[in-house]
């Protein structure tokens, strides 16, 4: 309040003086207009005061408000940015900036469509702690859900080791470029498990993780299925059931896309037909084809003996290290028929 007052000294400082003439002065005390002015003038610094107090009360209430906002703010955000975890980062966007509606509603769009999982994940699985599995697995789908948003990818949803996520909605670059991206981001896929063969040996697991994977492209209904409580954004349709049954028929290791995917990359992404395929659910006979990495093929080494994997690629290595390599295979070598010619000895 002192510091309110303050700006006030002066005019209080002038009504005392003029109160103290009028004591000592009896004919200006007898003027009854100089007795008017100083109460007119009374009363207004009092008014003035009044309205600066009520307008320091309310600057103090808009400060509070204004933190109250901020707090509310910082709450809104963290609670959306927990929310973005549940949904695609394109789906997020879309319902934040308000250019989808949240309701029940879907319509027919030309996806590419992915399935995968992990080869007999489930006997694998036998041997090992629960803690370990849980641990290994979110690591595994963090690692392929880094690259499928890395190529644009919509990831709809996991189904224990199992993945599904396609091109198309909300964003899309067109069919061709949709399928390229999708056949693109499988190998990288493929690439980055044979990257981490023995990275599974931390979890408990005897062998290496190994996936297979099916694409297919057509028109699905993609949207908003559900309830008016709870909405689940997935696509649905023959296209999804025929990328879900090319991904059962896989070899491990391998990616499989129909003949509509195949038309629309061949002229980018290497690819072998496959002998025709019975699915599961589809009447009819299914042309199929195999991803052939070649760029990379020609590159990669795998060996793999037991429990032993070793995958190098020769392109991403420099003439130093390739020749480390060569000097290791040949150690490996005399070390290998050392150990054989050992055997026989004892034999």
């Amino acid at each position: 309040m002192a510091g309110q007052n303050s700006i006030f000294d002066n005019e209080d400082k002038i009504i005392s003086g003029i109160k103290a003439a009028l004591e000592h002065s009896p004919a200006l005390a007898a003027d009854p207009s100089h007795l008017s002015l100083i109460s007119a003038y009374e009363r207004l610094l009092r008014t003035t005061k009044h309205l600066v107090k009520l307008n320091d009360s309310s600057a103090q209430r808009q400060t509070e408000l204004a933190r109250e906002a901020a707090e509310k703010n910082r709450q809104l955000v963290s609670l959306s940015t927990q929310l973005a975890k549940y949904l695609s980062p394109q789906v997020y966007e879309t319902i934040f900036s308000g250019s989808q509606e949240v309701s029940l509603q879907s319509s027919r769009k030309k996806l590419t469509v992915f399935f995968s999982d992990l080869v007999g994940f489930t006997s694998i699985t036998d041997n090992v702690e629960s803690e370990d599995l849980t641990a290994a697995l979110n690591y595994y789908l963090n690692e392929m859900s880094a690259i499928a948003l890395q190529f644009g990818a919509t990831i709809d949803k996991y189904i224990g080791d199992a993945i599904m996520i396609f091109f198309g909605d909300p964003e899309t670059r067109g069919p061709k470029e949709d399928a390229s991206r999708c056949v693109s981001m499988a190998i990288a896929m493929q690439e980055r498990l044979y990257e981490l063969s023995d990275k599974w040996q931390e979890y408990g697991f005897q062998e290496p993780f190994r996936t297979r994977i099916g694409i297919h492209t057509s028109y699905c209904t993609v949207g908003n299925f559900g309830s008016d409580n709870r909405l689940d954004y997935t696509a649905i349709g023959a296209g999804v059931n025929m990328a879900s049954r090319l991904e059962s028929a896989a070899e491990p290791d391998s990616i499989y896309i129909s003949f509509e995917t195949y038309s629309l990359v061949k002229d980018t992404i290497h690819c072998t037909e496959v002998p025709t395929l019975h699915l599961k659910g589809i009447a009819n006979p299914v042309r199929a084809f195999k991803v052939l990495d070649a760029s990379a093929e020609d590159s990669v080494i795998r060996i793999k003996a037991d429990r032993s994997h070793l995958i190098a690629r020769l392109d991403s290595l420099d003439k130093k290290e390739i020749d480390q390599l060569r000097e290791s295979f040949s150690e490996a070598l005399e070390l290998i028929d050392g150990h054989i010619k050992n055997s026989r000895t004892l034999e």
